[in-house]
């Protein structure tokens, strides 16, 4: 699990725990190197968190674990956000460019904002990250910005909250959620699993 300071990185740790004991929070070349699996929590706004997580982490070496050696990867509600070209929350900020698309506020109409709360998705291709999940299984959400995708094929699940927004995106061995899965109790859990079991 990556460590740039974010706020969630406890409780995504607790979650994982519960699940394998080989786990760790780490922002450390040798621990991306030595991993099976890397996830990139995420909780607040995209240019904040863009700039501790390129502080902090080695972005070379995640980059040739990720793109090159095909690690499965997961991004947590920022963490998803962050892997598009830009985010449009307080300015505009280059994003990392691993799935390809905008950051951009929820048009949430007469609903309040930030969206915060558990909501169903919508599953529009079905991957073994979500084996075992029911369509319409809800997930805990607090964002107020969405991923807009330039390719389709790299939405997996959808949201509605006063619009139909992405809330599961992958791209290969890079999966990203809008949700928290790691609040979002029994699903959450089985999400997290099928994703260490991802090979």
């Amino acid at each position: 699990i990556l460590d740039y300071g974010s706020g969630n990185v406890k409780s995504v740790f607790n979650i994982i725990l519960a699940l394998t004991d080989n786990v760790v929070i780490s922002n450390k070349k040798k621990d991306i190197i030595s991993a099976s699996h890397i996830i990139l929590p995420g909780v607040g706004a995209f240019g904040a968190s863009l700039k501790k997580i390129k502080d902090r982490i080695p972005l070379d070496i995640l980059e040739t674990e990720v793109i090159k050696n095909n690690k499965p990867f997961l991004g947590i509600c920022v963490g998803l956000q962050i892997l598009a070209n830009k985010g449009f929350e307080f300015g505009e900020h280059q994003g990392l460019g691993w799935i390809e698309g905008e950051v951009r506020k929820l048009e949430a109409g007469d609903l309040p904002l930030p969206h915060i709360g558990w909501n169903n998705i919508e599953v529009v291709n079905n991957l073994p990250l979500l084996k075992g999940l029911n369509d319409n299984q809800d997930f805990y959400f607090v964002h107020s910005y969405i991923f807009k995708e330039k390719n389709r094929e790299n939405v997996v699940a959808k949201t509605e909250y006063g619009e139909k927004f992405n809330s599961v995106m992958a791209k290969d061995n890079i999966f990203g959620v809008q949700f928290h899965p790691e609040k979002s109790q029994k699903a959450g859990k089985l999400l997290l699993n099928n994703f260490l079991r991802l090979k």
